[in-house]
């Protein structure tokens, strides 16, 4: 007798914003990039009662933008993608909202030991990063793991350097944790730093794979062929093992010559990489032109790093160039593009205030890593104007973006 094999029962969450990580965590990721840049803003100009002994300010910015910001889009995306990758489904609905939780919890601790929220001084500061690194771990475990399960059924090895990664950047975290605790400051700063550049190493993995995927699939509906950019397999390796030795040396051996030879390295490779991507029509896709130069301003960022030691100038000013244009931009950029495609919108008709999302991104990086340098004078004036682009381009992303993620797909399928 012949067996009939009833279909199973489609996936479902308590709400759309469940349906896939994308959702919750750039919704997220959003919101919470308007918060801590105003938190900081705050303690910047002295309104904080973060205790300083325990961690330096600036770490504590550092940290929540690293591990805060940026892994919250890397794990809005990374659970996304795995998905289309591996053809598995990831996790949705309570368990999603599991993982999420974790993370909002740790951000939470966090934000409480910047204002000084405690109960009994010292001791009552501790007790929120000692929640915070529960929860932190709690979440990268979480995630690291449907995604190696995912990796797994279908042994998709190639993906493990992604995997790598997110186990460096859990220990990263970890360091800065160990060097909070045990009071030594430099410990935290190595990790900080550690994890900035596994964030950038996975910026330019990542975008090596989607960004010329992105500029065929969103030109060639408006040319008369398909076009294909040029990509070269020399590039890929000699950009990673650029970037292996420049990340190296400026964490752990300060060699201002090993240092500029590994930036200037990394910096021309990828503005190679980028002649090969270009096509003029990109600058009629502003979810296209904010790519290119999200990654025009990492270049120019290690170009910064390459005649930092030689000009004297400020060695924050080259990596808030990295991290504006590497992490700020580059998200964005991926967030308003992928939040289209994956809830079923047209990717070739958004929003028409993206450009201007796009360009308070780029006034960021010009007024807090370029303007500094011809006029430092007005460093306050550059640093505050800056903080304002990055909120008002996240106020901009929430209002259009928001009810986009929160929305079930006009064709009704689950995603």
């Amino acid at each position: 007798m012949q067996s009939i094999s009833l279909p199973s029962k489609p996936p479902s969450s308590p709400h759309p914003i469940l349906n896939l990580a994308f959702r919750i965590f750039f919704s997220a990721a959003g919101l919470f990039a308007i918060v801590i840049m105003t938190a900081w803003a705050f303690i910047f100009n002295g309104y904080g009662k973060m205790d300083s002994t325990m961690l330096n300010p600036f770490y504590w910015h550092g940290h929540e933008m690293i591990f805060g910001y940026a892994i919250a889009v890397v794990a809005g995306f990374l659970l996304t993608a795995v998905k289309t990758w591996t053809g598995q489904m990831m996790p949705y609905g309570y368990r999603l909202l599991g993982i999420f939780l974790c993370w909002l919890l740790a951000r939470l601790g966090w934000l409480a030991f910047g204002f000084g929220v405690d109960f009994g001084g010292a001791v009552g500061l501790q007790v929120w990063l000692v929640a915070a690194l529960i929860f932190d771990g709690l979440f990268m475990l979480s995630m690291a793991g449907a995604i190696f399960r995912a990796v797994l059924a279908v042994k998709q090895y190639k993906q493990m350097g992604i995997l790598a990664k997110l186990a460096l950047l859990t220990l990263a975290n970890g360091l800065c944790y160990l060097g909070i605790f045990n009071g030594n400051m430099a410990l935290s700063k190595v990790g900080i730093y550690l994890g900035f550049y596994l964030i950038i190493g996975l910026v330019l993995t990542i975008g090596r794979r989607v960004v010329p995927f992105f500029i065929e699939r969103g030109l060639s509906p408006d040319l008369p062929a398909p076009i294909k950019v040029k990509n070269s397999r020399w590039q890929d390796i000699a950009s990673l093992l650029l970037f292996l030795v420049f990340f190296l040396v400026d964490v752990f051996y300060p060699n201002p010559y090993l240092l500029t030879i590994a930036a200037l390295g990394v910096g021309l490779v990828n503005v190679k990489r980028l002649f090969g991507w270009y096509h003029p029509k990109i600058w009629q896709k502003p979810l296209l032109w904010s790519l290119f130069l999200a990654f025009l301003g990492m270049c120019i960022s290690f170009f910064l790093f390459a005649v930092q030691p030689w000009l004297g100038f400020s060695h924050s000013l080259a990596v808030h160039a990295l991290a504006v244009s590497g992490v700020g931009m580059m998200t964005v950029a991926m967030m308003t593009r992928v939040s289209l495609g994956h809830t079923g919108r047209s990717i070739h008709t958004p929003p028409r205030a993206v450009t201007l999302m796009f360009l308070l991104m780029a006034l960021v990086f010009v007024s807090r890593s370029l303007l500094p340098l011809v006029d430092g004078s007005h460093y306050l004036w550059w640093v505050m104007i800056a903080q304002a682009g990055w909120i008002g381009c996240f106020v901009l992303f929430c209002f259009y973006y928001l009810p986009i993620l929160a929305k079930r797909r006009p064709d009704g399928l689950f995603g």
